[in-house]
C-alpha cells in the first residue's frame, strides 16, 4: 500500500507524510483564503476607482483580471513542472498528487484568460479572436492542460500515470517562455511588458498598484485551492486504497467459507 494511503512516511522529511500535510494544510488553507480575498477585494475595488486610460477608456479596467489569469495559467504549469520534478528525481509521495490537483485549476484560469483576454480585445482590436503567436501559444497552453487532465484520469492506479504525467508537465514546459517573450521575438497585437522589465515598470502607480495586489490575491487563491484539491485527493485515494483491502480481506473470507 502506498504512503499517500498509508500515512507513513517515507524517504523524506517527515512533512513529506501525507497525514503531516494534512495536518499543517488543514491549519494554513483558512488564512490564505482570508489573504487571497482580502487582496483580490483590495486590488479590483482600486481598480475600479483607477481612472480611465485616455486610449481604452474604461475597458482598461479588464486588465486586473486578465493579467492576473494570464500569469497564473504560467505559473500554475511551472509550479507543476516542479513537483514533476519532484516525481522523477526526487520521489516525493505528495508530487504526483500535487500536478494532479493544479492541472484543472491551471486549465480554469487558462479559459478566464483567453475569455477575458477576448473581451478586451474585441473594442481594441475589432476582433474576438486573432491567431497571434501570444494568443496560439496560450490556446496550446490550454491544450496541454486538457491533455495532462486525460493522461492523470486515464488510469486507476494513480502510481502508473505519475510518471508519463510528469514527462509530460516537463517537455510542455518548453510553451511557457514562449508565452511570455512572443511579443518581443514576434510581431503580435499584445503590447511588450509594462511590468516586468529591466529598466522598472512603466505602468503608472494607479493601474500598477491595483494590478499587484489583484494578481497577489489571485495567486494566494490559486495556492489555497491547491491546497484544497491536494488534501481532497490524498482522502480520495485513501478511502480507494482502504475499499481495494476491505475487498481482498472479503475475498479471502468467502473463499476461507467455500473451503
Amino acid at each position: 500500500m502506498s504512503n499517500i494511503a498509508t500515512g507513513r512516511p517515507g524517504r523524506f522529511a517527515i512533512l513529506a507524510n501525507p497525514t503531516r500535510f494534512l495536518e499543517l494544510s488543514g491549519k494554513v488553507q483558512p488564512w490564505v483564503y482570508g489573504a487571497a480575498i482580502a487582496f483580490v477585494l483590495a486590488g479590483l475595488g482600486l481598480g475600479f476607482l483607477a481612472p480611465e486610460d485616455y486610449q481604452q477608456g474604461a475597458t482598461v479596467r479588464i486588465m486586473f483580471i486578465h493579467v492576473p489569469f494570464a500569469w497564473l495559467c504560467m505559473m500554475i504549469w511551472t509550479v507543476m513542472a516542479v513537483s514533476a520534478l519532484g516525481t522523477l528525481v526526487w520521489r516525493h509521495p505528495l508530487a504526483d498528487v500535487s500536478i494532479k490537483a493544479a492541472a484543472p485549476i491551471g486549465a480554469v484560469f487558462t479559459v478566464l484568460a483567453l475569455l477575458t483576454g477576448s473581451i478586451w480585445g474585441r473594442p481594441m482590436w475589432g476582433t474576438w479572436w486573432v491567431w497571434d503567436a501570444r494568443l496560439t501559444s496560450v490556446f496550446v497552453l490550454f491544450i496541454m492542460y486538457l491533455g495532462l487532465i486525460a493522461l492523470t484520469r486515464a488510469l486507476d492506479e494513480p502510481g502508473k500515470a505519475a510518471r508519463p504525467a510528469a514527462i509530460l508537465v516537463l517537455v510542455g514546459w518548453v510553451n511557457i517562455p514562449i508565452i511570455k517573450f512572443s511579443v518581443d521575438w514576434w510581431n503580435t497585437l499584445h503590447q511588450p511588458a509594462s511590468v516586468i522589465r529591466a529598466d522598472g515598470p512603466s505602468m503608472p502607480p494607479e493601474f500598477l498598484t491595483p494590478l499587484l495586489l489583484s494578481a497577489a490575491g489571485f495567486t494566494l487563491l490559486f495556492f489555497a485551492l491547491h491546497l484544497t484539491a491536494i488534501r481532497t485527493e490524498i482522502l480520495r485515494r485513501r478511502v480507494e486504497a482502504l475499499s481495494k483491502l476491505a475487498a481482498r480481506k472479503a475475498e479471502r473470507s468467502d473463499a476461507g467459507v467455500a473451503s
